[in-house]
């Protein structure tokens, strides 16, 4: 027989860490609406945080369709692949600038062209589940020729997949989005090596937000992780 005095604490343990987990949320939705009261139809958020992101992924559509690239993998155009994908990256402030040079540097060679270029057709359009796809796409970024700096770093494995398809994929900048679940009261389960377990932790933690936040209407993923890096970041 269960003991009524550990039940009764039990469910009052769990009362407490709801209203816990209810503050936390709205302490992070006021502080995002302090900086964009007009939360994701803001002037300031789409010039700030929004606008940028969504024209990239634009200039993706346009250049990397899915029938773009494919057209471009049958004719072995994988330097232009390589090119066109980090030429697109290049107008964000997504990753530091250490890591747009070792990717740039690590695509130069058509050995590492031709693996980013089929590795990226396969993350985006590959059979399999959503974890094979990302963990054989990790092994990809990880295959590639590395000059001075490590290529595999959580924003280069992220940020190709957040730019093609921004309804699927999220972007993660490790430290922000530590602060920022800290901040929200959810669980983030972070390694610094990528892999498919912090991933999904951070694709549920997108989800809660969106859930969570629904009435503001977010329209994808660049609207989730915004929210998630105006908690995390020194910039608010």
């Amino acid at each position: 027989m269960s003991n009524p005095r550990l039940a009764h604490r039990a469910a009052l343990k769990a009362k407490r860490s709801a209203r816990i987990g209810v503050s936390s949320q709205l302490r992070c939705r006021r502080k995002f609406l302090r900086y964009f009261p007009d939360a994701f139809e803001d002037e300031t958020y789409l010039e700030w945080e929004r606008n940028y992101k969504w024209e990239a992924h634009q200039r993706w559509a346009d250049l990397l369709s899915r029938d773009r690239l494919r057209a471009l993998l049958k004719a072995g155009e994988h330097s232009t692949i390589a090119r066109l994908a980090t030429v697109i990256e290049s107008r964000t402030n997504l990753l530091f600038s250490f890591e747009k040079m070792a990717i740039r540097d690590a695509l130069k060679a058509e050995g590492g062209a031709r693996t980013f270029g089929e590795g990226l057709w396969d993350f985006l359009y590959g059979r399999g589940t959503d974890q094979t796809r990302f963990e054989r796409w990790v092994a990809c970024i990880a295959a590639l020729p590395r000059k001075k700096t490590r290529v595999l770093t959580w924003p280069v494995v992220t940020v190709f997949g957040f730019i093609a398809q921004p309804d699927r994929h999220v972007f993660l900048k490790p430290n922000v989005t530590r602060v920022a679940a800290k901040a929200y009261g959810v669980s983030f389960e972070y390694a610094s090596r990528a892999n498919w377990a912090t991933y999904q932790s951070l694709l549920a933690f997108a989800a809660r937000v969106s859930r969570d936040q629904r009435d503001l209407r977010p329209r994808d993923m660049i609207d989730v992780q915004s929210f998630i890096w105006v908690q995390g970041s020194d910039e608010y």
